[in-house]
């Protein structure tokens, strides 16, 4: 059988004797504290890790916002408080949980291109800034002040004429439902200011998951420069710019780690060469996968081994309804693997060929979920240890768009469990 390569397992995994470690403790250990598994588990140690790696790369007037739809566990947001410079949330919902970890509403900022009356009101009342998507959504909301008696905080989502260069996901340039066209903004940003709102700047998010650090460079160069052209046109201070984000994580086979070091050169060369209108302004990325992706394992068991037409399934009790994105099922167009290991044997490498030539030590398997449909599947043809019913697969980068972005209640299976380690 051919074998498809797994995806880069993330640097910072080890194993204590035979079995996978995270946070210094075994995955069977995690999984018998949380008492079932499917389980995820969101490791301190590599948000620690990835904020100090950030902090050193990144000029330190450049703020670092925690972008909350990535993870939303109650601990995780609780430990990013600890960390980040503030917080971007898409939902009233998202409000309600980072008020619920006791974060200050003032350093909170919402997005999203459909907020409804009761989700602007709630934000105005919090004193979260909104990042308003349209004029229509902007006069709402300056109705919605002017009745409760409180001036809203309002920032304008951008919607440049470029784009994040081989982004995953292409949220500006051309037609879109997310902000306002750039040639826009000015008018719309007199008349908010006008009508006594209190004017908090720009927000310009031009893509996700991009491993270029070219391209990201050369975005944030664009973003830079529309701001300030931007601010010139609106004739008053710009008082924060949200630059967006986009740094990606790699997840398959052949993807190569995004180069911090070069993106914080360039920010710094950028920095020394600020245009006159952002010289006061208070800068910001917005990350959220690139934060949080890494830290996360997804572990599941093995419930049943089977062979079908001399294929062997590894057949579990997870799957998309915890997984969708390594499934494939996330706007993936080619299904590829992600990083995937059996976590009971993680210091054990598999033997044999490429040609299926594996024995003992190593087999060419599908690894497959519970669910009802041939969509549930987690990795396909790939080379692994040998495993049995009641050992652990883990699949990595499951700590953004993981737990919360899948289908949970799909065929009644149910959540899977969640920590913090």
């Amino acid at each position: 059988m051919k074998v498809k390569a797994v995806g880069p397992i993330p640097p910072g995994y080890d194993a204590i004797g035979a079995k996978l470690a995270i946070g210094g403790r075994t995955a069977s250990d995690l999984v018998a504290q949380a008492g079932k598994t499917p389980l995820f588990v969101y490791s301190r140690a590599h948000l620690d890790r990835r904020m100090a790696e950030l902090r050193a790369a990144l000029p330190a007037r450049i703020g670092i916002n925690y972008a909350v739809k990535a993870n939303p566990h109650p601990d995780v947001i609780a430990h990013m408080e600890t960390l980040v410079d503030g917080f971007d949330i898409a939902s009233s919902g998202e409000l309600v949980m980072v008020q619920a970890a006791g974060i200050d509403p003032a350093r909170v900022s919402f997005a999203g291109p459909g907020k409804r009356d009761d989700e602007l009101e709630a934000a105005i009342a919090a004193g979260a800034t909104l990042n308003c998507e349209s004029e229509g959504e902007a006069a709402r909301s300056i109705a919605i002040g002017q009745r409760i008696g409180k001036a809203p905080r309002i920032a304008i989502r951008v919607n440049p004429d470029f784009e994040l260069k081989g982004s995953g996901m292409k949220m500006g340039g051309g037609a879109k439902p997310f902000g306002v066209d750039a040639e826009r903004v000015p008018a719309l940003a007199r008349q908010i200011i006008d009508e006594g709102a209190e004017w908090r700047g720009l927000h310009i998010f031009t893509g996700s998951q991009a491993l270029s650090a070219d391209a990201i460079i050369e975005a944030q160069g664009n973003v830079l420069n529309l701001a300030a052209k931007l601010s010139d046109e609106i004739g008053a201070a710009l008082p924060k710019l949200n630059m967006g984000g986009g740094f990606g994580i790699p997840y398959f086979p052949n993807d190569e780690a995004l180069d911090l070091a070069a993106v914080g050169r360039a920010l710094h060369e950028y920095m020394d060469d600020l245009p006159g209108a952002l010289i006061e302004t208070e800068l910001c990325l917005e990350l959220g996968r690139y934060l949080v992706g890494e830290a996360g394992v997804y572990l599941c068991r093995i419930i049943d081994r089977k062979v079908s037409h001399g294929t062997t399934y590894l057949i579990t009790d997870g799957g998309l309804h915890h997984q969708l994105a390594a499934s494939g099922n996330f706007g993936t167009v080619v299904r590829r693997n992600y990083p995937v290991a059996i976590a009971s044997h993680f210091d054990t490498e598999p033997l044999g060929s490429v040609a299926g030539d594996v024995g003992d030590a190593g087999d060419v398997v599908n690894v497959v979920g519970c669910l009802c449909t041939p969509l549930d599947r987690l990795a396909d043809q790939a080379l692994l240890p040998r495993a049995d019913v009641g050992d652990l697969v883990a699949v990595f980068c499951a700590g953004a768009y993981g737990a919360s972005a899948s289908p949970a209640d799909f065929l009644g299976h149910g959540p899977a469990a969640q920590m913090l380690v």
